[in-house]
């Protein structure tokens, strides 16, 4: 079984209509440029109220993936 080295980045998801779509977008997005995505903590959540509803849901994730073996094995 090989070892694996995570690195972990910071993003902010938002969405008009949940806390999960919001999730969904920053998951969505980091994908098409980060490869090997492997897990996800929700470390804050935010909102924006107009009118006393909520307007805008913002999510901060830390996220991890696995490094290439060539980028783990680098000194």
């Amino acid at each position: 079984m090989s070892e694996h080295v995570y690195k972990i980045v910071q993003l902010v998801g938002s969405s008009p209509d949940s806390m999960e779509d919001a999730v969904q977008r920053a998951l969505a997005r980091a994908s098409r440029t980060i490869r090997n995505l492997r897990w996800f903590e929700v470390v804050e959540t935010r909102g924006q109220v107009k009118g006393g509803s909520v307007a805008h849901w913002q999510v901060t994730l830390k996220v991890g993936f696995t490094l290439d073996e060539d980028e783990a094995t680098d000194t």
